[in-house]
C-alpha cells in the first residue's frame, strides 16, 4: 500500500486508510476523536446485512446518534446513482442534520454519498463492503442525469475503513469485478500516455507508476485473489485504493479511465434507456478492456498512425505509441487472467449484443470528448 505521510494526507484530504481485519471497529473511536456525535449511515438492503448492522450496533453502544438511509432501488430492483437517489439522501440529511455521512457499500452508494455530502458541505467516511471498484477514495462521482452519465467533481472520504473480515465474504462476482476494474488499467494507462503525446493532456509519472504497480501486484497474485483469501483480498483492495490515490494526486481520472471505461459507460446508458438491469461496473470494464486491446493491437499491426488520415501528432509520435501499445497484453492473456477469477470475458456473458458493441466502438469516445484516446483518433479518421 502507498504510504500516506502527513504531507500526502493533507494533499489528498484523507486522515486514515485502514485495510485490515476488524477495521470497521475503528470507526466509533474515530468519530469520538473528531468530536462527531451525529452521523447518517447510507446503505442498501444487502450492504446493511454485510456491514451496516454491525456498525449500527457499535455506534449505538458508543452512544452516538445514528440515522440510517436505505437507498431505494428503481423498478428493476437496481440501486443506481441518479437524481432520485441523491434527492432521497439530501432530504434525509436535511431532516436529521448529521455532522458526517457514512457510505457503507460499493461504488454506487459511494457515488451517491460523495455527491450529496459535497452538496451540503459535509465530510463523508467510507466503509467498502466489496473490493469491486477503484472509486472508493475518488473525488469524481459518476452520476446518471436524465439517463446520461456525467462524472462530477465532488469530494473524497476523510477516512476509509476497509475491513477484511467483511471484504473476504464479498460475493465472488464482485471480487471478479474489482479485478476487472484493475485489468482495465492496461488500456487506460496506454490511452493516458497517448493523450499526453498527441493532445497535451496532463501527465504525471508518479500517478502512472502508482497505477502500474497496483496493476502488476494484482496480476502477480491473481491466484490468491481468486481464492478470496485474506492476502489476496488485501492485495486487491490495496490496489483499488492505490488507483484512487493516483487519480487524487493527478486531480483527474486519466490513470484509471480510458476507452475501456467509455465503452462501459456507453453500455450502461444503453441499459438504462432500454429499462434493463445494470451490470457490475468492473465486469463491463474487464470485457471492454479485451475489446479495446484487440482493436489497438490491430491498429498497431496496420500502422494506423502512419496513414494519411491520422492526426499529424499521431504520425509524429507513432514509434513511441507503438512501444506503449506493446505493454498491453493480447486478448488471450487478458481472457486467461479474468477467467482465473471467474469473471466474464465475452460480451455474450454480459448480455451485450454485437450491435451494441459495434455502436459503442464507433461512438463511446463522445462520452468524454476532451479525452483523446486511440479509439477517439481512430473514429476521428
Amino acid at each position: 500500500m502507498v504510504k500516506l505521510d502527513d504531507t500526502m494526507k493533507r494533499q489528498l484530504g484523507i486522515d486514515h486508510m485502514f485495510i485490515k481485519a476488524g477495521a470497521v471497529k475503528e470507526l466509533p473511536a474515530y468519530l469520538e476523536e473528531k468530536e462527531i456525535s451525529r452521523a447518517i449511515m447510507v446503505v442498501d438492503t444487502n450492504t446493511y446485512e454485510a456491514a451496516g448492522k454491525t456498525l449500527e450496533q457499535s455506534l449505538n453502544k458508543n452512544k452516538q446518534q445514528l440515522s440510517i438511509t436505505f437507498i431505494q432501488p428503481n423498478p428493476l430492483d437496481d440501486v443506481i446513482a441518479d437524481e432520485a437517489s441523491i434527492v432521497q439522501l439530501l432530504l434525509d440529511i436535511q431532516q436529521h442534520k448529521p455532522q458526517v455521512v457514512i457510505a457503507v457499500g460499493g461504488g454506487t452508494l459511494h457515488d451517491i454519498v460523495r455527491y450529496a455530502a459535497y452538496t451540503v458541505s459535509l465530510p463523508f467516511l467510507s466503509v467498502p463492503t466489496a473490493p469491486s471498484v477503484d472509486g472508493f477514495n475518488s473525488k469524481g462521482a459518476p452520476i446518471i442525469v436524465r439517463g446520461y452519465k456525467k462524472t462530477i467533481i465532488s469530494i473524497g472520504p476523510d477516512a476509509i475503513f476497509a475491513d477484511l473480515d467483511i471484504l473476504t465474504r464479498a460475493p465472488k462476482a464482485m471480487v471478479a469485478a474489482g479485478f476487472g476494474d484493475i485489468i482495465g488499467k492496461y488500456t487506460s494507462l496506454f490511452d493516458w500516455k497517448f493523450g499526453s503525446l498527441t493532445n497535451d493532456e496532463p501527465y504525471l509519472e508518479q500517478s502512472a507508476m502508482i497505477t502500474r504497480e497496483a496493476l502488476v501486484k494484482c496480476v502477480d497474485q491473481v491466484a490468491s485473489i481468486a481464492k478470496r483469501d485474506e492476502e489476496g483480498i488485501a492485495t486487491l483492495t490495496s490496489a483499488l485504493m492505490e488507483s484512487g490515490i493516483a487519480m487524487l494526486i493527478l486531480g483527474k481520472s486519466h490513470p484509471a479511465s480510458g476507452a475501456e471505461h467509455h465503452l462501459s459507460h456507453f453500455w450502461e446508458m444503453e441499459y438504462i434507456s432500454k429499462g434493463r438491469r445494470q451490470l457490475l461496473h468492473g465486469a463491463k470494464v474487464g470485457v471492454a478492456c479485451i475489446q479495446i486491446a484487440k482493436l489497438y493491437h490491430k491498429l498497431v499491426e496496420e500502422q494506423f498512425g502512419m496513414q494519411a488520415q491520422a492526426r499529424d501528432r499521431v504520425r509524429r509520435n507513432w514509434e513511441h505509441i507503438k512501444n506503449e501499445a506493446k505493454l498491453i497484453p493480447g486478448e488471450a492473456e487478458l481472457r486467461e487472467l479474468l477467467l482465473q477469477v471467474e469473471g466474464p470475458v465475452d460480451i455474450e456473458q454480459l448480455g451485450v449484443s454485437e450491435d451494441l458493441l459495434s455502436r459503442s466502438l464507433k461512438s463511446a469516445h463522445h462520452i468524454r470528448p476532451e479525452r483523446y484516446t486511440l479509439l477517439h483518433a481512430y473514429n476521428e479518421s
